[in-house]
């Protein structure tokens, strides 16, 4: 069977449900190649920083790499924290950091931490919608054509397979459409939901380390 030649030929609201499908599906590979690029480049550059942040003990030097290296959400983190240093050293008279000043510290890390979250997560959701509600939509295309092939079945008086076939076939076609869409949206979502979940943890990790050399070399 001429598979365009049956979408061509099936009714308008198949067609229309074959086309939202499409759409789901080329928009969502859109999204998987972006966040696919995206979290290599920020996992590339994140590998560098922390080298470079291991290797100089003058945060000065390491805030240059962090410039460099500004794919990395472990850089952005690391900025925003030694921004917020500066401001609480030179904000007093006494440059050493107390309790508090360490908890203020820690609040600013903690919201850089969750901006680069939300941009990781960003789209994510269009994956989730795609993954679990495309099949639907094509079985919503599938039940539709079916029983527009039933339909035909009653005005030509006939069930032959002759008659049933191109029917079936089209409505099984947004099926496969929507199976298509969804599958992988589904691998895509779960396996970009891993590698966030492993960048939050560094995250988390490169904040400990962080407080731990502030505390050493600015302690009161």
């Amino acid at each position: 069977m001429n598979i365009i030649k049956l979408i061509g030929e099936a009714s308008i609201i198949v067609q229309m449900i074959l086309m939202i499908l499409v759409f789901f599906s080329v928009f969502s590979w859109a999204i998987i190649i972006f966040k696919r690029k995206s979290l290599r480049s920020g996992a590339a550059h994140s590998r560098r920083f922390l080298n470079a942040f291991h290797k100089n003990k003058n945060l000065a030097e390491v805030g240059e790499a962090a410039r460099k290296y500004k794919l990395s959400p472990l850089a952005a983190l690391f900025q925003s924290g030694f921004k917020e240093l500066a401001y609480l050293t030179k904000s007093n008279s006494n440059p050493g950091l107390t309790a508090e000043k360490i908890e203020t510290l820690n609040r600013a890390l903690q919201k850089a931490s969750n901006q680069e979250i939300a941009k990781m997560e960003s789209m994510m959701s269009f994956l989730a919608t795609t993954g679990s509600v495309t099949p639907f939509i094509g079985l919503f295309g599938t039940v539709w054509g079916i029983m527009d092939a039933f339909t035909r079945i009653g005005i030509v008086r006939s069930a032959s397979l002759v008659t049933v076939a191109p029917g079936i076939a089209e409505a099984l076609i947004a099926t496969a459409v929507g199976l298509f869409a969804a599958v992988p949206a589904v691998i895509a979502y779960n396996y970009f939901l891993g590698r966030i979940k492993d960048v939050i943890t560094e995250m988390e990790d490169f904040t400990f380390e962080f407080i731990g050399i502030v505390e050493r070399l600015y302690g009161s």
